[in-house]
């Protein structure tokens, strides 16, 4: 497995591994994907089996507060989880995270998706405390807006 940067030549593929991540991974224009090669290809790791894309991470560093991370879609290939794509994309962007001094890196997940907590957990991140527990997960109410409740997950880095 190779973890690499985003390119923008890679971006038809990482559009069909997307695909497959819905409805919890919503497919964005290809120009965001563009901005995202473009602009955050260091926080924006793909794993690469066999010349195919199998997993990526796409994430961003805050320019409010560049000391946190924030992980918009991660998804790894069906025919490849269980195999350690994620966690070798998450450690990617903690890599990178450490060289820049970051502190924390966070990510929101609906509440009903028990996978992705099952693996928030898994790879080190906790479920930050919220206003209300759905199915055993914290949850904050209108998080990303109304009626948008998500789970947050986050992992600190050592300073």
């Amino acid at each position: 497995m190779i973890i690499t940067p985003l390119t923008v030549d890679r971006i038809p593929d990482l559009e069909k591994l997307l695909a497959l991540g819905e409805p919890h991974i919503r497919l964005r224009g290809s120009s965001d994907y563009w901005l995202y090669a473009t602009l955050f290809a260091d926080t924006c790791p793909l794993a690469i089996v066999d010349g195919q894309v199998v997993g990526s991470v796409i994430a961003f560093r805050s320019q409010v507060d560049p000391s946190e991370i924030y992980l918009q879609d991660v998804m790894t290939h069906p025919s490849h989880r269980r195999q350690g794509v994620t966690r070798a994309l998450v450690e990617e962007v903690h890599r990178r995270a450490a060289l820049w001094g970051c502190r924390r890196l966070y990510l929101t997940s609906e509440p009903d998706n028990g996978a992705a907590h099952r693996a928030w957990l898994a790879l080190g991140f906790t479920n930050v405390p919220g206003d209300a527990v759905e199915q055993g997960v914290s949850v904050a109410h209108d998080y990303k807006g109304p009626g948008k409740h998500r789970a947050v997950y986050e992992r600190r880095l050592e300073p």
